[in-house]
């Protein structure tokens, strides 16, 4: 018998999608796959690497010895090198050994749809069949609807290396983080949990930004099984699951995607549009068809095999112009002498049309920071075909905002208030991200200023504020109990805390915000709608108060929003009433409960003395530094 058998999983209808770039479950036919031919057990492998001159199979079971298992190139001049090889079962490490054309140059790659890689620093493929037995039916019935665009979004950002650290101050395993993490969010009451990048990458300070195992969970924390165990259990306890996915830019270690068969195979061959000096890594080149198929075959994978929930797409601004990042002299206009990517473009819409045509329920989000038109508007009508877009510049104006001193802050309201005149352009996420923690930037609760308690009642009204404001919210792990420090990579969040009592009554002031979010139409219902809001004063800057209105289907769940942005409280304050009725304080930022003062309303009875251009008003208290939400 020889060593490598002819044989194929691929349609001559396969390779004519493949080769248009439209074939995008390519992850059932590239790399390698357990199967059985004529009755023998084996693996067969299969990698695109069109300049080859030959293509081997090498690992443990023939010393690393290229002449052995050497793959078969098909005839259709689709580049693929493939074979079956038997007895080679699950567990096997492989590379593949690629002799290119071009001057002999000889590479030795990773398998790119290797579904498990080695620990790292080690970088060999594995063979692997991740079986699990799924018990989220319920949930992918019913996401559809859970995961709308009228349904409260609340996202717990996670760096899973990070988050905790086990006994042994050691990484934690998903099947560990199927426990302690699900019970916290549920707890804590988010609707979504993200994770930064867990497909496989070879160096920790990236944070998983720089990939080399597109189609493999990272095995830093387990098996690809147990994390499907993670994500089954979210959705077992109604939470959905949100993955960072990069397919801005790859890194050029020896073992990934970079110079793959002795040829610039998936990064652009013209440096100006092929590598990012700020990131020292490559660009895929999105004008080529089979590189287009990887990627949204990539995505696709991700939402079928892991029954993940939605994509959040890094770095979408830099995937969009050509002079991203780079001086004059260090791009080329398009065809019609502008900066747009038009390829990346024509990229981007693709993935989108393919990801929501072929999943119910699920989401894209776009971390994009520019002022580029039609982000998450659909493709039929000209944008990007996003479901949301983060709201950069809210969160950059919101942030300096609160960093200044209270005295100060009546000059600079117009920070606050700009963001309504864009606030419904984009279906908007707003992000208190990890890149605001990291580099200098300090701790969110560290940014604001004050003594101790001026501090911890910033940062209440900060994420009140937020809760209040239309859009979707998402919250990096460590900001919803306060951490003092800057995020560590390398540090387990710090968790002790939680024995002081400011740190834990803003844990317990988030948590209250999620479930009152949730629980509360008003707040998501029309939260990408200008329906959904209405000032009633924006003009106090003497005072540095904020009043608005949040607006959902029904009047009856209408909320009424006062903010108080300095640490005076404002005793007796009138705000005009839109409509007559009584009113509830359903959430003071001030109770003590939450480190405040106990500065709260009670018996809250409206006036028909007019203010703020309404015929009837109320009276309250806004606490310092203070948000009050009534009913």
């Amino acid at each position: 018998m020889p060593n490598v058998i002819v044989h194929s999983l691929f349609t001559d209808f396969d390779i004519n999608l493949f080769k248009s770039g439209k074939h995008y479950r390519l992850y059932e036919k590239l790399g390698s796959h357990l199967i059985e031919v004529d009755g023998v057990k084996g693996t067969y492998f299969s990698v695109w690497a069109p300049t080859a001159k030959s293509v081997s199979v090498i690992g443990n079971f023939n010393s690393w010895n290229p002449e052995d298992h050497k793959l078969n190139v098909r005839w259709d001049s689709s580049g693929i090198w493939e074979g079956f090889i038997p007895n080679i079962g699950k567990g096997e490490v492989y590379k593949y050994k690629i002799q290119s054309t071009n001057n002999d140059i000889w590479t030795e790659k990773a398998d790119p749809f290797a579904r498990y890689c080695e620990h790292p620093p080690r970088t060999a493929s594995v063979v692997w069949t991740a079986e699990h037995d799924w018990k989220d039916e319920a949930w992918m019935g019913y996401r559809n609807d859970k995961n709308g665009l009228d349904k409260p979004y609340s996202v717990y950002e996670v760096h899973l290396g990070s988050w905790k650290k086990n006994a042994e101050n050691k990484f934690m395993t998903y099947k560990e983080f199927a426990e302690d993490l699900v019970s916290y969010v549920k707890e804590m009451g988010y609707t979504h949990v993200e994770f930064m990048p867990i497909m496989e990458y070879p160096y920790d300070p990236s944070w998983g930004y720089q990939l080399t195992g597109y189609f493999a969970p990272t095995s830093r924390f387990g098996a690809p099984e147990d994390f499907k165990l993670l994500v089954d259990t979210f959705h077992q306890n109604d939470i959905g699951v949100i993955l960072d996915w990069v397919p801005s830019h790859f890194p050029e270690d020896a073992h990934g995607l970079g110079f793959f068969d002795g040829s610039n195979l998936y990064e652009h061959p013209d440096r100006r549009k092929g590598y990012h000096t700020d990131w020292k890594s490559l660009i895929f080149n999105y004008g080529r068809n089979e590189v287009r198929a990887f990627l949204i075959s990539n995505a696709l994978f991700w939402l079928d095999q892991f029954h993940v929930d939605g994509l959040r797409v890094d770095a979408v601004a830099s995937m969009l112009y050509l002079d991203y990042s780079r001086e004059e002299g260090e791009w080329e206009p398009n065809i019609y002498g502008n900066n747009e990517n038009l390829e990346a473009i024509s990229f981007i819409r693709e993935l989108n049309e393919a990801v929501y045509s072929n999943f119910e329920g699920v989401q894209t989000i776009a971390e994009e920071s520019t002022a580029f038109s039609g982000v998450s508007k659909p493709v039929e009508h000209g944008g990007l075909g996003f479901g949301m877009k983060w709201m950069m510049g809210w969160m950059h104006d919101t942030l300096e905002f609160f960093k200044k001193e209270a005295i100060y802050r009546r000059h600079h309201m117009n920070d606050l208030t700009f963001g309504m005149t864009y606030t419904f352009t984009e279906h908007f996420m707003l992000p208190f991200s990890h890149d605001e923690v990291v580099y200098g930037k300090q701790s969110l609760v560290y940014r604001m200023p004050g003594d101790e308690w001026q501090r911890f009642a910033n940062l209440r009204l900060l994420f009140g504020y937020m809760f209040t404001h239309p859009g979707t919210k998402l919250m990096f792990m460590g900001g919803e109990f306060g951490q003092t420090s800057e995020w560590n990579f390398e540090q387990s969040l710090e968790w002790h805390l939680l024995k002081y009592e400011g740190h834990k009554g803003i844990q317990d002031f988030v948590k209250d915000l999620n479930h009152l979010y949730k629980g509360s139409p008003a707040l998501y219902e029309k939260q990408f709608s200008p329906e959904g809001f209405q000032w009633i004063d924006y003009s106090d800057h003497e005072n540095s108060v904020l009043t608005y209105v949040r607006k959902g289907h029904d009047d009856k769940n209408d909320l009424i929003i006062a903010c108080n942005f300095t640490p005076v409280p404002r005793e007796n304050y009138r705000i005009g009433m839109p409509k007559k009725g009584k009113l509830k304080e359903i959430l003071n930022s001030d109770d003590k409960k939450y480190g405040g003062g106990g500065n709260l309303n009670t018996n809250i009875k409206t006036s028909t003395k007019a203010a703020h251009g309404h015929k009837k008003s109320i009276e309250i208290t806004i606490p310092p530094l203070g948000i009050v939400i009534l009913r």
